[in-house]
């Protein structure tokens, strides 16, 4: 068992500590489950924050970039983490999505100098539930998710507004909340409208975070973090390479926000002028390069088809 144990420490430490891709990542996954494990020569049992990161790359497709256990969430904690994945080559990054936990959003800060927040819109309902009395709750729901529904920037905006005055008079502390947090819920409409409905919550995380969940419920409590690395490791380990042998893109390619970050990858793309498998490949191909092309540069260049 030892032995079995130890292959596996192998697999998942070199997943874990591989370096990161340079073409960067535009957005970044951030979330944390709790398992329980013991701790200390007096083996107690204690509640262990697991956070895992996950990044978009290049080619528009998710990756696993990271994992770490400890104590809880903590500011020094979450700054240990994204410095670690810095250290790995982590580039490239305009969107952190993510809950508002106080530490993590200082590491973000602190760690990210440069980059765009979007605050998690499930995390932030179920906070402004809180403030609203539970008989009221179905029709702010309601109203809230109807803002969500636009498919303009502008009108994105205008909804959330309304909203919040409509709630000020009978739950200022709602509109409080909502005025304050404004550009960090709605930080999404600043990205390609294609990509609103997976940047604006952590959900495309959460779905991971359930399944290791499911996976560990089986072993109840770990006997050390080495044991929650081991086996949470080999469960993103498991996706990853799912991800990556499907080979389906989460984002579409052709609408990447404006950057000098993707110049080297649509310089990588054409210079290889790979024959597509049939025509209509081929066309949506030019037409993806095109568009990443235009984004990213001021005078736009002679593609040849």
């Amino acid at each position: 068992m030892s032995r079995i144990c130890a292959d596996i420490d192998v697999q998942v430490q070199a997943f874990l500590g591989r370096p990161l891709d340079e073409g960067g990542y535009a957005y970044i996954y951030l979330d944390a489950t709790y398992l329980h494990g013991r701790l200390g020569k007096a083996l107690q049992v204690c509640s262990r924050a697991v956070v895992v990161a996950m990044g978009v790359n290049a080619d528009g497709r998710r990756e696993l970039l990271g994992l770490k256990v400890g104590d809880s969430e903590s500011e020094p904690f979450w700054s240990e983490f994204i410095g670690s994945l810095k250290e790995r080559g982590l580039t490239g990054v305009k969107l952190v999505i993510s809950d508002a936990h106080v530490g993590l959003t200082k590491a973000i800060r602190r760690q990210l100098q440069g980059c765009a927040w979007q605050r998690c819109r499930m995390h932030f309902a179920r906070n402004l539930l809180q403030r609203v009395p539970k008989a009221h709750q179905g029709m702010v729901t309601a109203a809230l998710r109807s803002v969500f529904a636009q498919e303009d920037a502008s009108e994105i905006e205008s909804r959330w507004d309304d909203l919040a005055a409509s709630l000020a008079e009978r739950f200022p502390r709602a509109t409080e909340l909502m005025l304050e947090a404004k550009e960090d819920v709605l930080a999404f409409r600043h990205f390609p409208a294609p990509h609103w409905r997976k940047i604006w919550s952590t959900n495309l995380l959460e779905r991971l975070n359930e399944e290791v969940k499911r996976r560990t419920r089986v072993v109840g409590i770990f006997p050390n973090d080495a044991a929650i690395t081991r086996l949470v490791g080999a469960v993103l380990l498991e996706h990853d390479e799912h991800w990556q042998l499907e080979g389906r893109r989460k984002f579409s390619a052709g609408a990447w926000p404006p950057s000098q970050l993707w110049r080297p990858w649509c310089r990588r793309l054409l210079c290889k002028r790979q024959q597509p498998e049939n025509q209509a490949a081929g066309a949506d191909h030019r037409a993806a390069l095109k568009a990443i092309v235009i984004a990213s540069t001021t005078q736009q260049p002679r593609l040849k088809t």
